[in-house]
């Protein structure tokens, strides 16, 4: 009697202990499953967070395109009008070099005029001019001849007055035209300095725009670097919380099943208890039908903690191939015989869309994914010489690709 008592106290303390055990156990389940869900909404508040500073990016780097592209384009009207300056200083200079010569028939004819004056100027400094002009009348043969020869005086005096007058507007031409000349030089030079500078400056803000584009490009391509690593953790984190939560689950299962147990070998045991004087043979009966229960009941938890360790196993191997390193080249459409991928992909039209070549049984066709150095692409060809870890990345000439040359980078593969 009292052993049967002994047993059942024993058994009914087994089962308590087991139960208090298990929830104890599913209290810090529960307690790690909060933990993972407010990391996840962490992780969901970063991203939030990174796709805001990623559009914001995005609008900058919209604005310096679009500043780029206007800086372009005065660049080359610029150049244009610098191109139209030079004709026109061309055109000009030819017309300067066809005055200059004008200006060198006008100095002969000065000069010539010169010498004629200098020998008229040697004759009157010898003979008084109004002698030499009696002389020519007192001369005349008869009156015809002396009106002729008086015609002849005047016109010779008129003659020596036009070559004086014409000789000093001769020289003040000489000198308006070389001061035009040399204001039209002038001028000229000025414009062409001033375009020069203005295109000089041009060119370095052009330069100060490409800078400050691929520190924004950098910027943008490192915060989209931080989204995908995010996504991938979130991603992780969820993974997670649905094994705990399938744990949980399973614990709470477990701790009713236990919980029914006990209520049942309690009132099992106070029957037993009342009857024990009369039916010791039943006692002992349900007491070893009891003990395959708990045999039950334990087994049934190694199992659930078999189950569980061979899931997390599972998802440690998957998370781990998700990230693996390889040796990467590069190649573009200038160095391959057709323009279309093994998916299609014409890489002649589309020589800057970022596409890698890969082995399929190690990176599957039509995955994303993310290569260090390179960016976001899509595995969208194939190689002879692209066998197991090793990846051809798309450049748009062969120049770039022959200055990316040969790198081990980090290749994740994106869901």
């Amino acid at each position: 009697m009292r052993s049967l008592k002994k047993i059942i106290v024993i058994s009914l303390t087994s089962i308590l202990f087991l139960s208090t055990s298990m929830m104890a156990h599913a209290e810090t389940n529960q307690e790690t499953l909060e933990k993972k869900q407010n990391k996840l909404e962490e992780n969901e508040a970063l991203i939030q967070e990174k796709e805001a500073e990623k559009q914001e990016v995005s609008k900058e780097l919209e604005a310096v395109h679009n500043d780029l592209a206007d800086l372009k384009n005065e660049t080359e009207k610029n150049k244009e009008n610098i191109a139209a300056l030079e004709k026109e200083i061309k055109e000009t200079q030819n017309l300067i070099d066809k005055k200059k010569k004008e200006i060198v028939v006008l100095e002969d004819k000065v000069l010539a005029r010169k010498a004629v004056m200098k020998e008229r100027l040697v004759t009157l400094q010898h003979n008084d001019q109004t002698n030499v002009f009696l002389e020519v009348l007192l001369n005349a043969e008869d009156l015809s001849d002396f009106l002729d020869r008086a015609t002849a005086v005047s016109v010779i005096f008129n003659t020596d007055r036009d070559i004086l007058e014409q000789q000093q507007k001769d020289l003040e031409t000489i000198e308006k035209e070389k001061q035009e000349v040399a204001e039209q030089e002038k001028v000229l030079q000025t414009q062409y300095e001033t375009l020069a500078v203005n295109q000089a400056e041009l060119e370095k803000n052009l330069q100060k725009g490409q800078q400050t584009l691929a520190s924004v490009q950098s910027k943008y391509n490192d915060i989209s670097k931080e989204i995908t690593l995010a996504e991938n953790e979130k991603s992780a984190i969820q993974d997670q919380i649905k094994q705990e939560q399938i744990n949980l689950k399973k614990q709470e299962q477990a701790a009713e099943a236990r919980k029914k147990a006990l209520a049942k070998a309690k009132k099992e045991s106070e029957e037993e208890a009342v009857s024990a004087t009369t039916n010791v043979a039943a006692v002992s009966t349900e007491k070893e039908s009891s003990k395959p229960n708990n045999n039950q009941i334990n087994n049934n938890s190694n199992n659930n903690g078999s189950n569980s360790n061979s899931t997390a196993s599972s998802k440690q191997n998957s998370d781990s191939s998700k990230t693996l390193y390889v040796t990467a080249t590069a190649y573009s459409h200038e160095s391959t015989k057709s323009d279309f991928t093994a998916l299609g992909y014409n890489i002649k039209k589309n020589n800057n869309m970022k596409l890698i070549a890969v082995d399929p049984s190690v990176i599957p066709l039509g995955t994303r994914v993310w290569v260090e150095g390179y960016g976001q692409a899509i595995a969208g060809d194939t190689g002879g010489a692209i066998k197991g870890h090793k990846i051809d990345v798309l450049m748009p000439n062969n120049s770039k690709s022959i200055a990316w040359g040969r790198k081990t980078v980090k290749v994740t593969i994106l869901k």
